[in-house]
């Protein structure tokens, strides 16, 4: 593995178990590594946030606000029919809906479990029951699973135009 990557790794790992994860951590790595495959727009990886200190940009966010960010978490849920779509989970357990900007790119539907670095806008969006009920129904939810959503809910949202997986 490439010295650089596997730092990368080891720098995001101490953040999530660093007692002060407040500060935002920076980490150099190749753009376009080799260990990775990149979906969507390439970008050049800077100052990545953990899932820990996303949840905190989020707290902050109103319905409106469009923040830029590139951070790393882990992917809870994958659109099973195309890749259209995913959840990454972050530490307080709530989940940010990562789409794909222009509907332009897709990822694997296999990837539940791995850790990304997606590249892009966060905001806070109200997801109406019919639309919570379209991505239930992708995600493979049950049919009494999709019958109770019953009201709209507040989002964690995010825009990607790239997604980095680990090869």
């Amino acid at each position: 593995m490439n010295k650089g990557v596997f730092m990368l790794f080891i720098l995001l790992y101490i953040s999530f178990i660093s007692p002060v994860r407040s500060q935002e951590i920076t980490t150099e790595a190749p753009p376009f590594s080799s260990d990775f495959i990149n979906f969507g727009n390439e970008f050049t990886v800077g100052n990545i946030l953990n899932s820990f200190q996303m949840q905190e940009k989020y707290e902050n966010l109103k319905a409106g606000d469009t923040l830029a960010f590139t951070f790393s978490a882990m992917v809870s849920s994958v659109c099973k029919n195309k890749g259209c779509w995913m959840k990454v989970a972050l530490e307080d357990g709530r989940e940010v809906m990562v789409r794909f900007k222009d509907y332009a790119f897709f990822v694997p539907k296999d990837i539940e479990n791995q850790t990304v670095i997606v590249n892009g806008l966060a905001y806070v969006e109200e997801m109406s029951v019919e639309e919570q009920k379209h991505y239930a129904k992708d995600e493979g939810k049950s049919t009494e699973e999709i019958k109770m959503i019953v009201q709209p809910r507040k989002t964690l949202s995010f825009i990607a135009d790239g997604v980095r997986i680990k090869k």
